[in-house]
This record gives C-alpha cells, structure tokens and sequence, in this order.
C-alpha cells in the first residue's frame, strides 16, 4: 500500500490509538485491584455514565448538537499526533477559548462521534485502529479504508496521521456533520533538532499554587483565566532560551484536564511564552484505575517524546512544589544520555501555604543525578546559571 503525499493533494493516512491513558496495562486491571477499589470505581464510573447519559437527554431536548473541541497537535515531517473531542454545545461557537475551569469540567461529551478531519485543507483518508497501552509506533501495515473517524465514548479522539510535512506551524482541521470546520495549529519538528524543552506548567510558567490544594482548586476551578499570573522572568527565560535555536520545540506538560486546554493555550500566548503543543490529562473514568496520577500522566508523555524524537535531548523544566523533582530524576534513570539539563523553579513559603504557619515550605528537593541541576525562585535567577551552560553544552 504505497503512503501518499498530504501535500500532493493524496489522502493521509491516519490511525486512532489507544493511548497509554485508554487501555489498562496488566498491572492496572480493576480485576487485579482488592474489592473495596473494584467498588469504588463501580461507584464512580456508574456515577459518570449516570451524568453523561442525563446530561446528553437534557442537550438533546434543548436542541443541542455536536461539535469538535480541537487541541494543539505536534509531530515530524512523516507522522503527526492529533486529539480532539466532540462535545454538544447550543451552536454558538466562543471566538475566546478561555473558560472558567467549573465550566470546562461539566463540558458534555459527544460520544462515538464521526469526525472528518485534514491537514492543510488535504482530508484525512486511511485509517489505522491501535491497540496497544504503550507507546504505539506508526505501522502503515494496519491501515484500513475509512473517510472518518469516530471518537471515543467519552468524546476524545486520539490520532496518528502519516503525511510528508515541512516543519513548521500547519492547520489540522476537524468537522462534524452540520458543523463547519474547525482547526487548530499543528507543530511539525524538525527531524535533526538537537535539544528541546519540556516544562511543567502550574507553578513552573503559571503561578497555580498547587501544593496550597484549596488555593489550587480556586485557581483551577473558578479564577478567570486571563488573571492568571506568569511566574516572573520565566518568559523572557524561555525565549532566550529559544533564541538558541530558532527550530527548537517546547513542549507545555500539565496535570490539568484536557478541558482547560485552550485556558492554558491563551496563558502561553497572552504571556509571551514559546508556543508549542500542550500534553494534559484525561481526567474522565477510563479503563485504567481511576485516572493516571501525576506521576504516571507526566512519564507516560515524557517517553511518548523520547520515542517521537530518539536522536533529540532534552531540558527538562519543573518546580520543587510536587512532584517533578523525582519524575525526573527517574526519567533520568531511563534515559541516561537524553537530558541535558534540569531547571527546577522554587516555590516560595507563602505558595506552599504552610510558611506562615510552620516557617517552612511543602517543597521537595532534588534526588541526586548526573545530570547538573538549576534551581531558582524565578525566571531571572535561573537565567544566570541555566543559560551559561546551555550556550555551552547544547551545541546550537
């Protein structure tokens, strides 16, 4: 089956995976799980199909109709990623994807939607059906005939699509019936850029106060997302940083849902932030147990990088609020020659919400690696220490 051009007018091949947040690896089968959790979930994701069947009687009598959510996709010049979600709305379509969180979390799914989608105005014609829970590699030999695709039964659509880009910013567009198109960009990496930047989001760029639960449910939740604060310095850090090597990708790592997606996408242009493809959660019930933590969410789309871009290193940027300085560490382990460097912003006693009462913070410190480590409490200070040695050791 010879693989065709998107940019010769030919179709694109295309195929849904299952990603590592879909399928349940055998070590997080429910059935292996003691019978208190086994009910839990039971609870829980009755409770779920119980809101999503309400919630999709009351649209349909209120006239409503599906529509697609798109999100920031990346890839090289021969396969990208792609994910969307089909949800119902009244037909008016927000020009401001900036919404309340509250708002974005009780978003009504459109289950087993079928979704036309293109890439620069060139349809989407092959289709290939993953099932794998781990990293799924391109394997043009499962392509099968298709002219759609349909999302999953909680509205998400996870995608591979073969193509032959130039890197580059692209438009991938989605549609449903009786809906016009709607796109979003489309980051295509340069095959043979050497190093690129993987950052936390909250608390790292985005002051979110995480470790301060109450205060990070607020921010979440019910703050409006164009006062959010940028942690000072950490822009003009990052654009420096970039002015390296115009080619090199950022990539925007979160623990928050896929449904503050355009929240946090407005965040990083409003504040001046290298643009890139956010990698978020899925915070629905799905086949795993309960929902991937932190940790797992975060390495699972760290080695999902590593694989997409084998011959590239990477800068790895996190804060001392939760759980990155581990997460790293441990990637490290794995990949002992992929990491270039660690910058680890410090969270201050007032974020932590526990220095006013104990004199201390919540943070955690840094395991020791091989790998130099740059730690500071804003955008400025690890500026003096992390650039210096990236001017020198990246090579760009």
């Amino acid at each position: 089956m010879t693989r065709r051009s998107g940019r010769d007018g030919g179709p694109l091949r295309v195929r849904s995976v299952s990603t590592t947040f879909d399928s349940a690896t055998p070590g997080e089968d429910i059935q292996s799980r003691p019978a208190p959790v086994r009910l839990l979930r039971h609870l829980i994701t009755g409770a779920f199909d119980l809101w999503v069947g309400l919630s999709i009687n009351m649209t349909g009598r209120m006239g409503w109709s599906a529509d697609v959510q798109p999100y920031v996709g990346y890839g090289t010049e021969s396969y990208s990623r792609l994910i969307c979600r089909t949800i119902l709305t009244d037909g008016r379509r927000r020009e401001d994807p900036a919404i309340r969180g509250i708002r974005g979390l009780l978003t009504v799914p459109a289950p087993r939607t079928r979704v036309r989608l293109a890439i620069d105005s060139t349809a989407i014609g092959r289709v290939q059906v993953g099932d794998s829970s781990v990293y799924d590699a391109v394997d043009p030999s499962r392509s099968l005939s298709a002219d759609a695709v349909f999302s999953d039964r909680s509205g998400y659509l996870d995608l591979v699509a073969e193509h032959r880009l130039t890197a580059g910013v692209h438009r991938v567009s989605y549609q449903v019936r009786g809906r016009r198109p709607v796109d979003a960009p489309l980051y295509i990496v340069p095959g043979q850029t050497p190093v690129g930047v993987i950052s936390d989001v909250d608390d790292t760029i985005m002051i979110s106060q995480v470790p301060n639960h109450w205060k990070a449910a607020w921010n979440l939740l019910l703050s409006n997302p164009h006062r959010r604060s940028s942690v000072p310095g950490m822009a003009v850090l990052y654009n420096r940083i970039r002015d390296l090597d115009p080619r090199m990708p950022f990539f925007y790592l979160s623990a928050s849902p896929w449904n503050v997606e355009g929240s946090i996408r407005g965040f990083i242009r409003d504040h001046g932030f290298p643009a890139g493809p956010l990698l978020l959660r899925d915070l629905d019930p799905r086949p795993k147990t309960f929902v991937p933590s932190i940790v797992q969410h975060k390495m699972e789309f760290i080695h999902q990088l590593m694989a997409d871009f084998p011959k590239m290193r990477f800068v790895l940027m996190g804060d001392d609020g939760q759980s990155d300085p581990a997460t790293f560490a441990q990637v490290v382990r794995q990949y002992p020659d992929r990491v270039l460097a660690i910058g680890i912003r410090q969270l201050s006693p007032q974020e932590t919400g526990l220095g006013s009462l104990f004199k201390r913070t919540a943070t955690q410190p840094m395991p020791v690696t091989q790998v130099p480590v740059f730690y500071g409490t804003t955008g400025a200070n690890l500026m003096r220490t992390l650039l210096p040695y990236l001017r020198r050791r990246a090579r760009i």
